[in-house]
């Protein structure tokens, strides 16, 4: 499995279209046994999802792009990859989510979610993104994980060369807004960034405060958290 996944990996270079690579990629997880499978990018906060789905084959819920679907920006599943940043098997995370609510999980049996692989898409921030696969006779250990994580980043840089896909999302903030963001998580004050920037301290609470909305936070500590959290900067 390992071998049939790095030919795929290198072939994607070689694919012309967005829709086969999806395809490619799908076909890796149901040989692996995946009976459901999604492929999103992941929307900053107050955004809609539907614009960023690329493919949905879960239970009932089919969707390619453009079309509609039940699962929701806010969804619990997703919104514990996002928060994760590292990809995971059900048995290790889905405890938490017991009475959680997410369209994806209600979808699935103990056994498909026991059975469940999250694989947050990190290397393009700051667009993020998520591929999410399950089925009965689904079994990942985590040397087969570290592959697709791999294979995963390939089919998103195709998505990418391939313009299928942009890195930008409704609501990134903008190059100044996350540079003053990053120097206030460096622990830097208003008239520090102000001297840096040169200038004003009112253009630095300005874009704190358009950060802030943008990130529907409450106030700077939670616009750091929040900036963090959906790949608009890093520290």
């Amino acid at each position: 499995a390992a071998v049939c996944m790095i030919a795929l990996g290198e072939s994607f270079r070689d694919m012309t279209g967005g829709v086969q690579v999806l395809d490619a990629l799908e076909s890796q997880f149901r040989q692996l046994g995946a009976t459901h499978f999604l492929a999103t990018g992941l929307p900053l906060p107050g955004r809609t999802l539907e614009p960023l789905i690329l493919r949905v084959h879960w239970g009932d819920m089919r969707h390619d792009r453009n079309g509609m679907t039940s699962v929701k920006a806010d969804d619990a599943l997703l919104r514990t990859v996002l928060g994760g940043h590292r990809s995971f098997l059900g048995k290790d995370k889905l405890e938490k989510l017991a009475n959680a609510e997410s369209s994806l999980l209600a979808d699935l049996d103990n056994d498909l979610r026991a059975r469940l692989v999250a694989i947050p898409i990190c290397a393009f921030l700051p667009y993020q993104a998520a591929v999410l696969a399950t089925g009965p006779e689904l079994h990942i250990d985590t040397r087969i994980l570290a592959f697709l994580e791999l294979l995963c980043i390939e089919a998103f840089r195709r998505l990418m060369a391939l313009g299928f896909i942009r890195p930008e999302r409704q609501g990134d903030l903008s190059a100044r807004e996350r540079r003053v963001v990053e120097l206030s998580a460096a622990g830097k004050t208003a008239s520090e960034i102000a001297a840096i920037l040169e200038i004003s301290q009112r253009t630095v609470h300005a874009h704190l405060q358009n950060a802030s909305e943008k990130l529907r936070a409450h106030n700077k500590t939670h616009t750091v958290v929040e900036a963090l959290r959906y790949g608009q900067i890093t520290v």
